[in-house]
């Protein structure tokens, strides 16, 4: 036999609650009234009879996420969805697909997240898949009112990645090699050196996206390669919008990049790396990046370190970060701080040394 917890009030009525949901350590309640105690018992035992009926999914995970991503795959952009599709094949399925949806508790998930960090994925990582699986049973919620094994998980804590940059002698010795030697790969390097450009942007820049005259480069579109779904082909290159709306922006460039480009420069619909009116693929200039660093005897650095180098450099240089967000495309000046602007030991003891 069911038991409620019902009160009498100063009133005069009678109070009952049932649980709902808890959501980030709140709970939520469902009140009911009534005069007598019966009237509460009944309105109780009515709500809870109903829940209990629509709280049942009976199909296992995998039929699931074929409904939801049915739902939601126009709602995303295609790499967006290769990138989701990637991560339930290679991780969701093999755990959680054939087990039925109201099966699922947040036990499953923790015992998922502990296995993974011990096949060594990074909690970034697996933050990651949480918040994908987050977004799988929320529409199992809305469409079958089941309960969400994952309203009380607690996500792994991210962990910054460590960038490694060049140091300050370094770079420099950098731009000495750049100086010396003139080829598109040194141009897209110069490029991202000096406007910050991530490497997908920078290999989808055709001609037409930069203004000579009025010396404005326009990034509006990035090159990346996905997984293809329709058996044909592992993977292939895609050019679509950047990573978000903000991403798309106009940066001034630099006086002294212009000579280069003038050098370089092709018909409107021609890449700047390439050369041709097709694309370098980011992973190709990525691998020419890194044999410039072997061949000088510099540290192996990822491409995408120019791009916290160009950050830290405008701090250090006096920048206002809010035009530096911008220039780098973030939603938020945050993000530029905590994430792009690194201060040198050197720097640190520069300014140490104004202690008085």
């Amino acid at each position: 036999m069911k038991r409620y917890n019902i009160y009498y009030r100063q009133d005069g009525r009678f109070e009952g609650r049932i649980l709902k949901e808890k959501r980030g350590g709140k709970r939520k309640y469902q009140y009911f009234f009534g005069k007598t105690r019966k009237d509460v018992w009944d309105k109780m035992d009515s709500y809870s009879n109903r829940i209990n009926e629509n709280q049942y999914c009976p199909k296992p995970l995998a039929v699931l996420i074929e409904d939801w991503f049915f739902c939601i795959r126009h709602q995303v952009k295609e790499s967006t969805a290769a990138n989701y599709r990637m991560k339930i094949e290679k991780h969701i399925l093999p755990s959680f697909g054939e087990k039925l949806v109201d099966a699922i508790h947040s036990d499953d998930i923790y015992k998922f997240i502990d296995f993974k960090k011990k096949s060594g994925l990074s909690d970034r990582y697996i933050s990651d898949i949480l918040v994908l699986m987050k977004s799988i049973f929320k529409y199992a919620v809305k469409v079958y009112h089941v309960f969400n094994p994952m309203n009380d998980v607690s996500m792994p804590k991210k962990k910054a990645p460590e960038i490694q940059l060049l140091d300050s002698k370094e770079e420099n010795q950098l731009r000495q090699y750049l100086a010396s030697h003139s080829d598109r790969t040194t141009l897209g390097i110069i490029v991202s050196m000096y406007t910050g450009v991530r490497i997908g942007e920078l290999t989808a820049l055709q001609w037409q996206d930069v203004d000579l005259k009025k010396r404005i480069l326009t990034v509006r579109k990035t090159l990346q390669r996905i997984q293809c779904q329709d058996g044909v082909t592992k993977t292939k290159l895609v050019i679509t919008e950047p990573k978000s709306e903000s991403s798309k922006r106009k940066i001034p460039i630099p006086a002294h990049v212009i000579p280069l480009l003038l050098k370089f420069q092709g018909n409107k619909n021609e890449y700047l790396i390439s050369g041709k009116e097709t694309p370098t693929e980011p992973r190709t200039l990525q691998y020419r990046f890194s044999k410039i660093l072997k061949n000088v005897n510099l540290p192996s650095v990822h491409f995408h370190s120019l791009r916290h180098m160009f950050a830290s450099r405008c701090i250090r240089l006096g920048f206002d970060v809010k035009a530096l967000s911008e220039i780098l495309g973030h939603s938020s000046v945050e993000i530029t701080l905590n994430r792009y602007v690194h201060s040198s030991f050197e720097q640190k003891i520069e300014y140490m040394s104004r202690l008085k």
